[in-house]
């Protein structure tokens, strides 16, 4: 069994600290885009283009994703749909969407968006910042080893 790494690259930040975590632990990355993202050559990291269009990238990814697995997005349904599947799914600010938390995550998300869609203005996101940066890699690494031991993998 092979924990595979995957992308949800439209505007993630952390997609070069993705790629050095899962090449010092041998895994396979998946970039998935609708659109042309330039990566690294390596045998290890794959582009996949999808079609454009709302949640056909999330689709994509959830369709791919088996049990253990990473998957690095700010989509909270996508972590949901991931953690469904018995995957692993955190933000590129280093949060680790859990069984326990996703329900919460998108009770508040749906809660925001109708508060936007009053015409309130919300302000949105916090910038990200080197001390998300640091959390995500710390996080990443702490995810990576949690699957590789749950899979029996060293």
């Amino acid at each position: 069994m092979t924990i595979t790494v995957y992308i949800d690259a439209d505007a993630c930040p952390v997609k070069d600290e993705t790629y050095k975590v899962a090449a010092r632990y041998g895994l396979p990355v998946f970039v998935v885009s609708n659109s042309f993202i330039q990566i690294p050559k390596s045998p290890q990291i794959t582009r996949m283009i999808v079609d454009a269009g709302p949640d056909i990238a999330d689709d994509w990814i959830a369709d791919h994703v088996v049990p253990g697995d990473v998957v690095v997005t700010n989509d909270i349904p996508l972590a949901g749909r991931v953690l469904e599947k018995s995957g692993h799914a955190l933000a590129p600010n280093g949060r680790a969407f859990t069984p326990d938390s996703i329900g919460a995550a998108l009770a508040q998300r749906a809660l925001m968006e109708h508060i936007r869609s009053t015409g309130e203005i919300t302000g949105g996101p916090a910038p990200f910042s080197g001390a998300d940066r640091s959390q995500f890699l710390q996080t990443l690494d702490q995810v990576i080893v949690r699957a590789k031991r749950q899979a029996g993998l060293r």
